[in-house]
């Protein structure tokens, strides 16, 4: 038989299980990861660019000193320039004033957001336009080649990371 004693303390016990009634699978162990090694933060972090563009930096002036022909040839090839509102979620530095109050910006350089299609377009005018240039000079070192010395061109390269030809 329990004395008063020894049933007041399995009642206690009883309401003390009784008030707790988190489920134990919402019950957890603070997991510890891993702690992040220090990194030099980058001054021209960028916002995530939205679905169909890319992010790019674009000088706007060199040394306080406006570069407006570089700046008005990108936006007239299709870059916009990114405003801090529009990502209200991500900490980033803006222009306090002048004509790009409000835009991500720093050091003179300014976020613009650019179309991935007209990126694409960009890239591969360019890249015909490399390839033009290169016919040209291949074309030109052609031309002033001397049948007694002709000019071998040999566009190849290998590149070894040594091995079992080793001289003996």
């Amino acid at each position: 038989m329990l004395n008063k004693s020894q049933d007041f303390n399995n009642k206690r016990e009883v309401d003390i299980i009784m008030t707790n009634k988190t489920p134990r699978s919402a019950e957890t162990r603070e997991k510890k990861g891993k702690r992040k090694t220090w990194s030099r933060p980058s001054s021209l972090d960028a916002p995530p660019a939205p679905e169909g563009y890319s992010h790019r930096w674009i000088r706007e002036s060199v040394m306080n000193v406006d570069d407006k022909k570089n700046l008005s040839a990108r936006l007239r090839e299709g870059f916009e320039l990114v405003r801090a509102d529009q990502f209200p979620d991500f900490e980033a530095p803006t222009v306090q004033d002048g004509v790009h109050a409000g835009v991500i910006g720093v050091g003179g350089l300014l976020l613009a957001r650019i179309p991935n299609e007209t990126r694409a377009e960009r890239n591969d005018y360019f890249a015909q336009k490399t390839n033009d240039q290169n016919t040209a000079v291949e074309q030109n070192l052609m031309r002033e080649q001397h049948p007694s010395m002709p000019i071998h061109q040999e566009r190849q390269s290998r590149v070894t990371f040594g091995g079992d030809n080793k001289p003996e």
